[in-house]
């Protein structure tokens, strides 16, 4: 069981000892931490997160995060995706506000976090908060691997796609936004999600985020820039070590 308490926002990070490309990725420890741990404490670093769990399916990956004197509970393994991982964790918590952090995002930066946080804690009509990027000069926007927001003048998202979105024919030119994958959800609304069937358009994109818009439900978009990435590939999670250990060179 996991313990109960009243912790207003709780950020719950799924990780998987599993990976196509990068097995046992959360675990690598070139830097000298796994790399759980450097999102753990970015994480931490929040100013409105109150709690932060690691939900995992690996007691590799518990003993791990125990060891640096994180949360970590072990979820079921037959969970489809990290959004239903974290709600079977957010079924036994108390807390208003469930932030989904990616487990291989070592450098996410904690304002990020609290942006997201609080557009949410502005935004009463919507269900849940993301984040939306202008995109760095050598990034391609017409790349299906990244995935387009549309935000419209409220602030609400109007679409996700893979495809390059919108697509201007004038001369009245809107810069495409780059969706980061961080979401805040309100606790209500993240146990009732898992339950909503899957939509077309989001089977189509393979895209979670569309069955919450075509539930009719609104997602609150925060616009700023960002220009961490997730670890995917080992020349990724080299370049990252370099930039650490540069990182820890130039510290005080």
């Amino acid at each position: 069981m996991i313990a109960v308490s009243l912790s207003p926002v709780t950020a719950v990070i799924p990780a998987r000892y599993a990976s196509t490309r990068l097995p046992g990725k959360v675990l690598l420890d070139r830097t000298g931490k796994p790399l759980i741990q450097h999102v753990f404490e970015n994480v931490r670093r929040a100013r409105l997160v109150d709690r932060v769990i690691v939900a995992t399916d690996d007691q590799r990956i518990v003993e791990a995060v125990q060891r640096f004197g994180g949360e970590a509970v072990m979820t079921r393994s037959d969970h489809p995706n990290g959004t239903s991982r974290i709600a079977e964790v957010t079924a036994e918590i108390d807390s208003a506000l469930i932030v989904n952090v990616q487990a291989d995002e070592p450098e996410i930066e904690p304002e990020l976090i609290d942006l997201a946080i609080q557009t949410l804690k502005d935004s009463s009509s919507c269900v849940m908060s993301t984040l939306g990027s202008p995109f760095a000069s050598d990034e391609d926007p017409s790349d299906p691997n990244i995935v387009k927001v549309v935000v419209g003048p409220d602030g609400r998202a109007l679409y996700f796609s893979r495809a390059l979105i919108p697509y201007t024919r004038s001369e009245s030119k809107v810069e495409p936004l780059k969706h980061i994958g961080l979401y805040v959800y309100r606790r209500e609304f993240l146990l009732k999600y898992v339950t909503l069937p899957a939509t077309p358009l989001e089977q189509a994109e393979s895209l979670e985020q569309l069955r919450v818009l075509e539930h009719g439900y609104d997602i609150a978009v925060a616009v700023s820039e960002v220009s961490y990435h997730g670890i995917d590939t080992p020349g990724q999670y080299e370049e990252f070590v370099q930039r650490y250990r540069e990182s820890q060179q130039r510290a005080p």
